[in-house]
């Protein structure tokens, strides 16, 4: 893996920003090293089976920053394939620090623009369970385009998603969750898992991470969503 290639510009509109300072010399050894175990190359078509060298369902978490709930995703089910998404470099490299750790073997990270790799990478039908936690809020006004749920990244999940496959979400802006809940609501792909088609509660198994706290101790809600594939 060249760590170079990474962060390589695009045309299009993107939904993040690389808020990251000058790795260290030791998260670019442990991503180097790391890598040839844990890394997901984006360069060829992912092919959930021979990525993680068996049939699974695959289960892919967007934005996982250091890796707290992929790594326990992971843990909890050796059964998944698990396939973490992200942009911040330093994050990956804890996250694959940490999986060796934990001796995981069902555990990949891919370092690439979430939506360009679904988009070309990522076969159709193929994600039994999507999961988007605190995306960046883009708060300002001129910012929402940048916002990652909008309705064609909706429509572009919901055609990755097995029949039935599940996509959770949640978010500490309340702005945004409406925003959310509106978007995904007129998917006509997707069916929102409450009936009452509002917001479901927070489920057990998502560890409370470090953006979750932090809402909290700035006062906000946090809303969790969740919906299946028609």
């Amino acid at each position: 893996m060249s760590i170079e290639k990474f962060g390589a510009p695009l045309r299009s509109i993107r939904s993040f920003v690389r808020r990251e300072s000058r790795m260290s010399n030791s998260a670019r050894h442990q991503l180097q090293e790391l890598w040839p175990r844990y890394g997901a190359d984006a360069a060829q078509l992912v092919d959930p089976a021979t990525l993680f060298g068996r049939a699974a369902p695959l289960h892919i978490e967007i934005g996982f920053g250091k890796g707290d709930s992929l790594l326990a995703l992971a843990q909890a089910h050796p059964e998944y394939n698990v396939l973490g998404i992200e942009v911040y470099r330093p994050g990956a490299a804890h996250c694959m620090t940490e999986a060796a750790r934990l001796g995981l073997h069902n555990l990949r990270v891919a370092i690439e623009d979430a939506k360009e790799m679904l988009d070309n990478k990522i076969p159709d039908g193929s994600i039994s369970a999507l999961y988007v936690f605190f995306p960046d809020p883009w708060p300002k006004t001129r910012h929402h385009k940048r916002r990652l749920i909008n309705p064609e990244f909706a429509a572009l999940v919901a055609r990755k998603l097995q029949v039935g496959g599940l996509w959770r979400l949640a978010t500490d802006w309340a702005h945004y969750a409406e925003q959310i809940l509106e978007v995904l609501n007129a998917e006509s792909a997707l069916i929102n898992a409450n009936p009452e088609h509002g917001y479901v509660p927070r489920p057990d198994a998502r560890p409370l991470t470090r953006f979750e706290q932090r809402g909290q101790r700035l006062g906000h809600a946090v809303f969790d969503l969740a919906y299946r594939r028609r």
